[in-house]
């Protein structure tokens, strides 16, 4: 058998008195409210003789009289000291506000005996019921009926044995006028539901034998929370009022388990009546043989003898408590230290006070920080530097650049209204750089589409105009350029008029602006997304958040806009200027053209040499080839391949500046980005109002933040409680 030292085992575990203590203290810390606790709970109706059993069980002399029944749970301690001692304080209610509190638990009286508790405890009552603020003849100014306050009864002695039992106010069925109310029975039916729900409470359901138990409310809703029976301990009381041999019977089917089986069982109790005299000693001769000694005449001789009298029942009563004990007690150490860390990271997610204009600029220029430092690393594609950026759409930069790569093969194929005429080579060159946009990073039309729709501030800057061919006659480029030529030509010899170049690449580039303000679309799209999201990354306070979103919204939209009319304004560069370029490609592609255009002419001509594998062409027929053209054939060629040559260069040109001006300058990394605007700066330069209506925290948070710094305490209590 293992010693016991100091309340504890040679294996170093608390015996089961001593955690019994334990629980009992953290139940005086209202631990219960955040963790069930083990616990036994007498429940029944206001005539279920309830008072009387706990009477019998604790020693405790409960007062007779309607207006002295339970209006607040009492929980009644038994303690082995070396010294007698009964001590009586108030455990406020987990949700009382801390005046309320304070004054509830300067509550207390110390008595030396059970005589003198019989004494003193109506008295003490009285004082018990105006600290609570309960309403009764003598307290006519309470405000209440019925409390959610605990009055916590400890009697300690050396004779004790460890029993902890709370009793629950009986439920009513019908009210008193002037005295209770259907909101008081309401109170009272979720107090016994919020004792009994718990999976460590042993419910004590007491029932009246002389009652039908298929008709008491108490077991039809320990059956609610208790469906499979197994925490449910029935007591029958007041079996001295049956007279019929047949009643008597059937109380005794249901101890026996033929009738509504309980796990744990029925027990037959036989309690002080009301007309016994209260001048009894409460503690001595409760359970004595003159009041159990029915219990040897038929039919209740033949029940277990484990089954009848107050003593089988309390000697039960401390095997189950003790075993729920000693099963719960690791358990509840480790959730208790789970749920101050659980608590202790919410606490820290609210971020320091914030009443204090200094307070609420620390706590925003530190928010603007963590804001500012997601932004780097994902213009960086540093997406190792934060967990949040495992999320595809805050991968900025990598959803840039692979739109960007779309719009330029994109703009490769599709920006000319009408195709050039090209050589065999370069068709299959075009044909390569087709591909396939990639389904996480690109965004096709019905998908912006939908997600501009998540996002109406944006309707009036973004865009979902393009062109495509079916804008454009189905005509070939040198019909229209011999069109365009005969209705612009003049008298000029061998030339075309200065604006004739002008206006062809302007209809020829006529698709520029639909399709760079759809790719800047794209580009804000994926920027306001990711400063949404952010947003929500390093700000947890919805309120914060939200208003923090509508405070920059306006500004970020005029830095969209600036954006935007960045790329409309590279798009009329490109169109409304006279074609020009000093880049020498120009020339390298103009007589690559023409070279093309010659040999593609001679190809006919050319004969292979004798014995080798070059091919020749005679010097007559180049001249042939090269002069035998119309002037207005000429013209057109000549038309063509400059605004080819042109239209190379400058659409290469265009894509780069847009990218690098609107996108990147603009939109990005530019002193005016949408992506700067969050920033400590800004913070700091933000007028007191509004420092105020963004940061100051609101009364939720307040009111959140008080309850986890009270639950954090009570749980660093209940930590220490649980050594």
């Amino acid at each position: 058998m293992a010693t016991q030292v100091n309340g504890y085992h040679a294996n170093n575990t608390l015996v089961s008195s001593d955690r019994l203590h334990v629980i009992d203290q953290l139940r005086e810390k209202n631990i219960g409210k955040y963790l069930p606790l083990p616990q036994l709970v007498a429940v029944g109706d206001q005539s279920s003789g309830k008072s009387s059993l706990l009477e019998s069980l604790t020693g405790i002399p409960f007062p007779r009289g309607q207006e002295l029944c339970t209006r607040y749970a009492t929980q009644i301690t038994h303690r082995r000291e070396e010294h007698v001692c009964i001590n009586i304080t108030i455990i406020p209610r987990p949700n009382a506000p801390e005046a309320v509190k304070d004054h509830l638990k300067l509550y207390g009286r110390a008595l030396q005996s059970t005589a003198e508790l019989r004494a003193d405890f109506p008295a003490i009552l009285d004082e018990v019921n105006v600290h609570m603020g309960i309403r009764t003849s003598k307290n006519p100014g309470g405000d209440k009926t019925f409390a959610e306050d605990v009055l916590k009864i400890e009697k300690c002695g050396p004779d004790e044995d460890y029993l902890t039992v709370i009793d629950v106010p009986g439920i009513f069925r019908l009210t008193a006028e002037g005295v209770t109310t259907n909101q008081d029975k309401a109170l009272v039916i979720s107090m016994v539901k919020e004792y009994i729900r718990d999976e460590r409470t042993i419910i004590l359901a007491v029932l009246p034998a002389n009652v039908d138990v298929f008709t008491q409310e108490i077991l039809a809703l320990a059956e609610e929370y208790d469906k499979k029976g197994e925490r449910t301990l029935g007591v029958l009381t007041k079996p001295d009022l049956l007279q019929e041999l047949s009643a008597k019977v059937s109380v005794c089917k249901l101890v026996e388990g033929k009738r509504k089986p309980l796990n744990l069982g029925y027990y037959v109790v036989r309690n002080r009546g009301g007309d016994d005299d209260d001048n009894d000693d409460a503690g001595s001769d409760l359970t004595g043989p003159d009041r159990e000694a029915m219990f040897n005449e038929v039919p209740w001789r033949d029940l277990p003898k484990e089954r009848l009298g107050v003593a089988a029942l309390k000697s039960r009563l401390q095997d189950l408590l003790d075993h729920i004990t000693d099963r719960a007690f690791p358990q509840l150490r480790l959730e208790t230290r789970q749920m101050l860390a659980d608590s202790q990271k919410d606490y820290s997610a609210l971020g320091e006070p914030r009443q204090k204009e200094r307070e609420q600029q620390k706590y925003l220029v530190a928010m603007a920080g963590k804001f500012q430092a997601l932004v780097r690393a994902a213009l960086a594609a540093d997406y190792s530097a934060h967990k949040a950026l495992e999320d595809d759409k805050l991968r900025i930069i990598t959803q840039v650049v692979n739109l960007t790569e779309d719009f330029n093969k994109d703009f490769l194929q599709n920006s000319h209204a009408y195709s050039f005429i090209t050589s065999k080579v370069e068709e299959e060159h075009v044909a390569k750089v087709e591909w396939i946009p990639d389904p996480v990073f690109s965004i096709d039309l019905e998908d912006l589409e939908a997600e501009l729709e998540m996002f109406p501030e944006l309707n009036n800057i973004t865009t979902l105009d393009v062109c495509t061919n079916d804008d454009f006659p189905d005509c070939n480029i040198m019909d229209w350029i011999e069109s365009m030529y005969r209705r612009s030509r003049g008298v000029e010899l061998g030339a075309f008029g200065p604006g004739l170049l002008s206006a062809a690449f302007r209809e020829q580039s006529v698709k520029w602006g639909p399709l760079t303000r759809r790719y800047l679309s794209e580009i804000i799209l994926v920027i306001h997304r990711f400063i949404l999201r952010a947003l929500d990354v390093v700000c947890t306070d919805t309120k914060v958040r939200e208003e923090l979103a509508s405070t920059i919204m306006d500004r970020l939209l005029a830095r969209y806009e600036d954006g935007m009319r960045q790329a409309d304004f590279l798009v009329a560069v490109e169109r409304d200027k006279r074609p020009y370029t000093l880049n020498h490609y120009f020339n390298s592609n103009l007589q690559g053209a023409r070279g093309l255009r010659i040999a593609k002419a001679l190809k006919s001509h050319s004969r292979l040499l004798y014995g080798e594998g070059a091919k020749y062409v005679e010097l007559q027929k180049v001249q042939e080839a090269v002069t035998n053209k119309s002037n207005t054939q000429h013209t057109k060629e000549d038309i063509h391949d400059i605004l080819q040559a042109y239209y190379k260069v400058a659409s290469k040109r265009f894509v780069d500046n847009v990218y690098h001006q609107a996108v990147d300058h603009c939109l990005l990394s530019g002193p005016m980005s949408p992506l700067a605007l969050f920033s400590e700066q800004w913070v700091l330069e933000l007028e007191d109002k509004k420092l105020r209506a963004i940061a100051a925290e609101s009364r939720l948070t307040s009111e959140r933040r008080v309850i986890l710094e009270r639950k954090i305490k009570d749980l660093e209590e209940a930590i220490e409680i649980l050594q």
